[in-house]
């Protein structure tokens, strides 16, 4: 059976609701930012007695830190599901190469991811270098540019998510923060976060992406031709984000050797 050809107003519309979906997303993500940011202010105000002796910067990085965690626990659950329960990545569902599959939810994921990278850019920027040095804006600045790139092009969205689902061990790092802070770091609680940071970082960071760059090389001819190069540098960017984590886990481990064993 021929198909039919469709009418250019209609190809037209299609593509505005899909844009104005990429859009709706990204501003989801931002909302989603500041109504975490200011629960966590709220909560932690009357549940926390030491938030209020907190000074304004240590109430920002910890508020900032509450919807950090929140877009982790989201965008990791989501990649979870898109990349091992759903059969959009499953190589043999469909004969579509797998490079270029993309769905509504991957594509609002990212959109969501999109505006949480944003919303935290604007933070760093803004208390600069409170909440970060350079380091960290290089690394926001590239997962947005690779980011944005995967998803108006839909292709690479297998490798995005992978990245993204690495975002697990970011609760971890917060969690570890915010015990620092409240003053509980020699609490069993501060250690068992530490082994459970531990764990999740080797498979998060460290055999996830052997995975992440074996996947790469056996499909290196689609990936070398159809990807746009900015979406392959995302590895170079959680590399780069994953280097303040390696320093916690060393410390972690140092921690254990002296206390713990």
């Amino acid at each position: 059976m021929v198909g039919l050809p469709l009418h250019p107003a209609f190809m037209g519309l299609v593509s505005s609701i899909i844009e104005f979906h990429w859009v709706a997303s990204v501003f989801s993500g931002m909302i989603f930012c500041k109504i975490v940011y200011e629960l966590t202010g709220l909560i932690s105000n009357l549940c926390f007695k030491g938030y209020t002796k907190f000074s304004s910067i240590e109430k920002v990085e910890w508020n900032n830190r509450g919807f950090s965690t929140f877009h982790a626990i989201i965008v990791a659950v989501a990649s979870l599901y898109l990349l091992l329960v759903s059969d959009l990545f499953d190589e043999d569902s469909r004969d579509e190469s797998i490079i270029y599959r993309a769905s509504t939810l991957s594509d609002t994921i990212l959109g969501i991811s999109i505006g949480y990278f944003l919303s935290d850019l604007g933070m760093i920027i803004w208390n600069f270098p409170a909440l970060g040095g350079l380091e960290y804006v290089l690394h926001h600045g590239l997962s947005l540019f690779s980011i944005i790139l995967s998803l108006i092009s839909g292709q690479g969205q297998v490798y995005i998510l992978m990245v993204l689902f690495s975002e697990s061990t970011t609760p971890f790092v917060n969690l570890r923060w915010h015990l620092d802070v409240a003053g509980l770091k020699s609490s069993n609680l501060y250690i068992c976060n530490g082994i459970a940071l531990f764990f999740g970082w080797l498979v998060a960071r460290i055999l996830l992406f052997i995975f992440f760059f074996y996947h790469m090389i056996i499909h290196f001819d689609e990936c070398e031709e159809n990807i746009p190069i900015g979406v392959l540098q995302l590895a170079d960017g959680a590399s780069s984000a994953g280097n303040d984590e390696c320093i916690l886990v060393l410390e972690n481990c140092k921690g254990f050797d002296k206390n713990s064993f």
